[in-house]
């Protein structure tokens, strides 16, 4: 489709087959109408929070999906990978009025941004302004001072960021901004995290994993397990009873107590999964006694549901349940400190701080991939994109 050189569009003929190409982002949607390849009519739009739902709405048609390959797709890649077409959309950016006011006294983007800011199209490469704010793409440009400081403390340790390492806080710095050498200073800050080196062990993984058939949607195959051996708390609990999406890789919390029998823990399912996404086909776990009662088999032969255990002395078979657990030992030790039994408190932080990380299997964040759409953290409330 030639869309940059005349006649740029044609009139419709409604005797033939109209064509939709669209494409969509985290900030908005565009699309051509066209017939025969050539382009009829143009739209594009930026999303607000209610838009943002679009995922949603689409669920309600069923649609035959089909591969293009980039070299035919000009108009998607027209409508969303030329930096001079983000200077259409409005910039929103709140509590960085400073790094505005003062940018060209910076060494760093100090240059850069004056010749930007005076020149008739304040673009160069992938480096534009929008209402005095520089932009690389469409991350924020922050210039060495005190605020990368404390913007890489913030996704690391603050608010709802859990001390992760040094690669998931790289990505969730580098959604939103830009600076040279952002990598080496985020390495740098984790190195000197004393809760992280307090609480993190460094053993690393001697087994290899056996692979399960991979699901094809959300919550229809699942794995669970406990974790055993915690402080009891004020409320009682002294295990943990995780359950994880095998698909989105999405994991569910739940505290409890050990003495627990197979009718409580398949209560506890109902009442905190079931009632969320429904019954699984599948579920993957160990020979704990719980999980070969013969309530528990009975239990779901009826609702149709299979059993699938781990073979005895290979636990790697329910390898995703052990990385979960391992992760999560993690996430409470830096975040309980000396209050260990109050860590059942702490827990609902742990499972949205690891369900909104970016999972290196899938490349997103389990939230994201079961709901179409980012969960908003504490920087999400300051917009930072133009």
């Amino acid at each position: 489709m030639k869309i940059t050189k005349e006649p740029v569009m044609r009139l419709s003929d409604f005797t033939k087959l109209f064509e939709v190409e669209c494409d969509a982002s985290s900030l908005g949607i565009g699309g051509v109408l066209s017939q025969e390849r050539h382009p009829i009519a143009y739209f594009s739009e930026k999303l607000n929070d209610a838009k943002l739902s679009w995922v949603e709405y689409l669920q309600h048609y069923s649609f035959a999906l089909k591969h293009k390959a980039g070299i035919e797709n000009k108009a998607a890649d027209a409508l969303s990978r030329q930096v001079t077409l983000l200077s259409m959309m409005s910039t929103n950016v709140t509590r960085f009025e400073r790094l505005r006011d003062k940018c060209e006294s910076y060494l760093d983007f100090g240059t850069l941004h004056a010749t930007l800011s005076s020149a008739p199209h304040p673009t160069i490469e992938d480096y534009t302004i929008q209402d005095g704010y520089l932009f690389k793409a469409n991350k924020l440009c922050i210039p060495c001072t005190s605020v990368q400081d404390f913007l890489m403390w913030e996704l690391h340790a603050g608010g709802l960021a859990e001390h992760f390492g040094r690669d998931k806080t790289i990505e969730e710095v580098e959604r939103q901004f830009y600076w040279p050498g952002l990598k080496r200073d985020v390495a740098k800050i984790i190195g000197h995290c004393r809760q992280c080196q307090l609480a993190k062990h460094r053993k690393q993984n001697v087994s290899i994993y056996t692979p399960l058939p991979v699901p094809n949607r959300p919550w229809q195959d699942v794995s669970m397990d406990f974790v055993l051996g915690l402080p009891r708390t004020l409320k009682k609990h002294d295990s943990i009873f995780v359950v994880v999406d095998r698909f989105s890789k999405m994991a569910h919390f739940i505290p409890c107590s050990k003495t627990l029998d197979a009718s409580k823990i398949a209560k506890l399912y109902f009442d905190e999964i079931v009632k969320l996404y429904g019954l699984p086909k599948t579920i993957v776990s160990d020979r704990n006694v719980r999980f070969i009662s013969y309530f528990w088999k009975i239990l779901w032969h009826l609702v149709g549901t299979k059993l699938k255990f781990s073979a005895v002395y290979h636990p790697q078979t329910d390898g995703q349940t052990k990385v979960v657990n391992r992760s999560l030992g993690n996430l409470l030790r830096c975040l309980v400190g000396d209050h260990a039994r109050t860590w059942d408190s702490i827990l609902p932080i742990a499972q949205f701080a690891y369900n909104n990380s970016i999972n290196r299997t899938i490349g997103m964040s389990p939230f994201e991939v079961v709901h179409g759409y980012k969960a908003r953290k504490p920087l999400d409330l300051f917009p930072m994109s133009p």
